[in-house]
């Protein structure tokens, strides 16, 4: 009988911290959603008021309104090529459908964003787990000084530790002291180790020993700070090369990742250090920072556009759970909430 009661006290238990669980995870994804959608606020009001406008009067997608279209979008950094590519997609089922009114032109443009992000492979949706059989995780992350790349770093580390992560920090970024001194900071607010060996110290040094103390440590992930100096310096470059050499020295395929991270409210200048970048090393995921201070937020559908490189995360504010998982139907939705 009491052993009864017992069970049953723990089964109810178990329920019940099942049901919280449960209930914070709708409500984390809740809150997220929020906060997507103020950060996104800028971008969707400069459209499609203006989308609006240029529609008043209009019952069919004529000429006139696609070239207003056409004008929109480059005008809000969609970038000129994707905007083409955007057009053409509309002019063809206009063609198609025969009749095609101004009522139903925001769904298919929104229909149509959404399969060019599908296409290159930007926001699958996913959540801050790893791939199997890659630990530990090493992602390089690069870009140039005042994007947001050293917070983006803690970020990270605070959303990878809070998915149940082991996160180790390096601090390859040493030719400013600031920089190092910016990411420890940011490792005591998380509460992960960090690996430094202060200013003017070798880079790729600083990312051998950071690799290979996460490695005996157990690490999940590692993410290695390197310096942001102007995209077109050749020197800093090679340093990045040299860094991915000496990570391999440890992990033969690392880094995993090399993370592109990127200002949202910079516009076409952020296309220009995508391509800068990318003709560099070898950038396969790309972050986009700032988008809720910015009504630029097209940047996003035409760099992963243009570079075939998937948007893998991006900043909708100040706090550390505002860096999220790009999701492409998310994103759309709040685009043309």
């Amino acid at each position: 009988m009491i052993l009864n009661q017992i069970n049953y006290y723990l089964c109810k238990i178990i329920i019940n911290e099942q049901k919280m669980g449960l209930f914070s995870f709708f409500k984390r994804d809740k809150e997220a959603k929020e906060d997507l959608n103020k950060g996104l606020e800028k971008t969707r009001t400069s459209v499609f008021d203006r989308i609006s406008k240029a529609i008043i009067g209009k019952s069919t997608v004529d000429d006139e309104v696609l070239d207003n279209l056409e004008e929109i979008l480059v005008t809000s950094d969609v970038g000129v090529d994707t905007t083409l590519k955007i057009i053409d997609r509309i002019q063809k089922r206009v063609a198609r459908d025969k009749y095609l009114g101004t009522s139903e032109l925001n769904m298919i443009l929104k229909e149509e964003i959404a399969a060019l992000l599908q296409e290159n492979n930007s926001g699958d949706g996913s959540n801050f787990d790893l791939p199997e059989g890659k630990k530990p995780y090493v992602i390089m992350v690069v870009g140039v000084n005042g994007v947001g790349k050293t917070t983006t770093i803690g970020k990270l580390a605070y959303n990878f530790k809070m998915a149940g992560k082991k996160v180790m920090l390096g601090a390859s970024d040493t030719f400013r002291a600031a920089a190092v001194d910016q990411l420890k900071i940011w490792a005591d607010r998380v509460g992960v180790p960090i690996v430094s060996q202060g200013m003017g110290a070798d880079p790729a040094s600083v990312a051998f020993d950071t690799v290979k103390s996460a490695v005996a440590q157990d690490i999940d992930v590692v993410l290695i700070d390197t310096a942001g100096r102007l995209h077109n310096k050749v020197g800093l470059m090679n340093e990045l090369s040299k860094i991915k050499k000496v990570c391999q020295k440890v992990i033969p395929n690392a880094p995993h990742e090399v993370l592109l991270v990127l200002d949202a409210s910079t516009g076409q200048n952020a296309i220009e250090q995508a391509r800068q970048f990318i003709a560099a090393t070898e950038v396969n995921a790309l972050a986009l920072t700032k988008l809720d201070g910015t009504a630029k937020g097209g940047v996003v559908i035409g760099i992963s556009d243009q570079f075939k490189i998937p948007v893998k995360y991006i900043g909708v504010g100040e706090k550390m759970e505002n860096l999220q998982i790009f999701d492409r139907q998310e994103f759309v939705d709040s685009l043309f909430k």
